[in-house]
């Protein structure tokens, strides 16, 4: 076969990791492997260079992505997808594996039906909304760099005496927020999933920042509200007589190295993503439900969006006070 991989999207630790056990698996069987510089981008413009084993050599351990990643508006149309499914045809591309998160999904998906290519995605997202997996190569990675930052946050807010509103990553999903949230002890967590009532987080807010505790963490997911964390904090710090501080953790979340569990899954992703083309399955999202490895066609995927767990919100209630 003639397979191409490429990254489209965001970027999230793991997504080498992935690459290499694509390229890798592909060449172990004999494959020859096209790696797509900047996504669904580089395939309007025939972007494309092969790879071989030493081109993924000491890419395991890198946050970002070595062929690049974007978002492309282009491809979003009927004459961009003919144009990508164009390239793939000049350059005799058998089935491509696709690394990123819901537009990624919903892009292979339209790609796969309109032109008859053979597509697997393998899930990428510090978002951890994607549907067909139980998590998102990227998202353990960028909790834990989240839960250091919130951990530090901490240290200066006790010693001062403060409020802190922290905004987190995740765009309309809530799920990064609620996983750290709950990991750092935060006193309330605010998730589009969930509208908060501003009256009842004021209540709250003043309710658990006694004279016995010196500082009060409320954790809010980027897409929480128009204004993210800023306004949240002018709503809440108007009501409440005592100093407070907003902290968007932003990109740092998005880089450095992935953690073991990201790089772990990312090559059994990235492995079984080869394998199922190889099989002749249906296009496909390739994820890990309940400890296996799985596939569930796009079909099924695109325009979806997983729900995080906002049970989670009952811990951080139960455990905060």
């Amino acid at each position: 076969m003639r397979i191409a991989v490429l990254a489209s999207g965001g970027d999230g630790p793991g997504m080498n990791a992935a690459l290499r056990a694509v390229v890798r698996t592909a060449v172990g069987e004999g494959d020859d492997v096209l790696g797509v510089r900047d996504g669904f981008e580089g395939l309007l413009r025939g972007d494309l260079e092969a790879m071989d084993r030493g081109a993924v050599s000491g890419i395991i351990e890198r946050g970002g992505c070595v062929l690049g990643t974007a978002r492309s508006p282009v491809f979003r149309t009927p004459e961009g997808r003919a144009r990508a499914a164009a390239t793939l045809r000049e350059h005799r591309i058998d089935g491509v594996v696709a690394i990123g998160g819901n537009g990624t999904a919903a892009g292979a998906e339209v790609l796969a039906r309109e032109h008859d290519v053979a597509v697997m995605v393998v899930p990428g997202s510090i978002d951890n909304d994607v549907v067909g997996s139980d998590e998102s190569i990227g998202f353990n990675t960028a909790a834990n760099t989240a839960l250091d930052a919130i951990d530090r946050i901490r240290d200066t807010a006790d010693a001062l005496r403060r409020i802190f509103f922290i905004e987190v990553m995740g765009r309309a999903s809530g799920a990064l927020a609620l996983h750290v949230g709950v990991a750092g002890g935060a006193d309330a967590i605010l998730v589009p999933e969930l509208p908060c009532d501003r009256d009842e987080l004021i209540e709250l807010v003043r309710g658990v920042a006694g004279p016995h505790k010196r500082s009060t963490l409320v954790v809010v997911a980027e897409g929480e509200t128009p204004g993210g964390a800023f306004a949240v904090a002018k709503s809440v710090g108007a009501a409440i007589e005592r100093e407070y501080r907003v902290q968007v953790l932003g990109y740092i979340q998005r880089g450095g190295r992935p953690s073991v569990r990201d790089r772990v899954l990312a090559c059994e992703l990235g492995l079984r993503a080869v394998e199922a083309l190889r099989e002749g399955h249906v296009p496909a999202l390739v994820g890990r439900i309940r400890d296996e490895v799985t596939l569930t066609p796009l079909a099924e995927v695109a325009h979806r969006t997983r729900r995080p767990p906002v049970e989670y919100l009952r811990l951080a209630q139960r455990l905060s006070r």
